[in-house]
């Protein structure tokens, strides 16, 4: 049986991964697997930097608007179903393209996902509505006293991954650590790892560029048009949140524009540290097509 290769392109946000994907899938006549945890809904278009139509005339898209805001899709649905996809797709191709910014999502696939309970929405309802009375803080300490252990490595200023941790100890009565066995799943593909980046300035330029372009085309109406949603875990993030602050008139357009665009900023430097983690991986600037092609026909051959 022929080896499978599946190609990843990863990076910060606005560094051109896209465009990347297409010029590698088109050269290699395969298709492009998203990784990216917002771009999977349909209802969130403009805020989430969906590829064009173009793009995706370009080249065949998978997990692209696939899913509602209002299903229960996380890192664990997205390694279940993405690993059933490419068993498909490699009858047809020997080499795939998966591209993206999400790390957890992109980590799921490759190594595999500690199994966790399915969370009842009346645990997840309560430890919400508790997060929102009492703030991060009090979280914290509820965390430090069921499970000490997972305290001491969770990022504390991260409310998901702590209210997770909440809400499996409320409905098993086990600790989240007992969970986490950090063992790696054997894949039946080999993986060639590549990132993209590029000078800080000029990223952070095509950041603030891209907001600026996100407004002209209609951000503040497609958030507006989700206000029903708002509760929602994908509409808690950056982009909607802050548009949202300002349809509460609790900011002003601009200022939410600025905090778009610095949340964004603070989100890009996060991927990058968190790919520079890995230590099998290629980093290229995104005008280096041809390099990244001769790294890939390397590897393969």
């Amino acid at each position: 049986m022929k080896k499978k290769y599946l190609i990843l392109i990863a990076g910060p946000t606005a560094v051109g991964k896209t465009d990347m994907a297409i010029r590698i899938a088109q050269h290699f006549r395969t298709c492009v697997v998203s990784a990216d945890s917002r771009q999977i809904y349909k209802e969130m278009n403009i805020g989430t930097a969906v590829p064009t139509q173009e793009q995706l005339f370009a080249v065949k898209h998978y997990m692209i608007q696939n899913h509602s805001i209002t299903e229960n899709f996380n890192a664990s649905s997205y390694e279940f179903e993405v690993l059933a996809l490419l068993n498909q797709l490699f009858t047809h191709h020997d080499l795939i393209l998966l591209t993206g910014g999400s790390g957890l999502y992109i980590n799921a696939l490759l190594y595999g996902i500690d199994d966790l309970p399915t969370i009842l929405p009346e645990i997840r309802n309560y430890w919400q509505n508790f997060f929102e009375l009492h703030g991060l803080s009090k979280l914290q300490q509820e965390l430090l006293q069921i499970d000490s252990e997972y305290y001491q490595q969770v990022d504390l200023k991260n409310p998901k991954r702590i209210l997770k941790a909440l809400e499996v100890f409320s409905q098993t009565k086990n600790k989240y650590s007992s969970y986490l066995t950090n063992s790696k799943k054997n894949r039946d593909f080999s993986v060639i790892k590549i990132a993209l980046n590029i000078d800080r300035n000029e990223l952070y330029n095509r950041i603030n560029k891209r907001v600026i372009n996100m407004i002209n085309l209609g951000l503040v109406e497609e958030v507006k048009s989700l206000s029903n949603y708002k509760y929602l875990t994908p509409l808690k993030t950056v982009g909607y949140q802050e548009i949202f602050e300002y349809l509460e008139n609790r900011i002003s357009l601009d200022e939410a524009i600025d905090l778009i665009q610095r949340n964004t900023r603070k989100y890009a430097r996060k991927q990058i540290t968190w790919f520079r983690r890995e230590t099998d991986i290629y980093w290229y600037n995104p005008t280096e097509t041809e390099n990244i092609i001769q790294l890939i026909n390397s590897k393969i051959e």
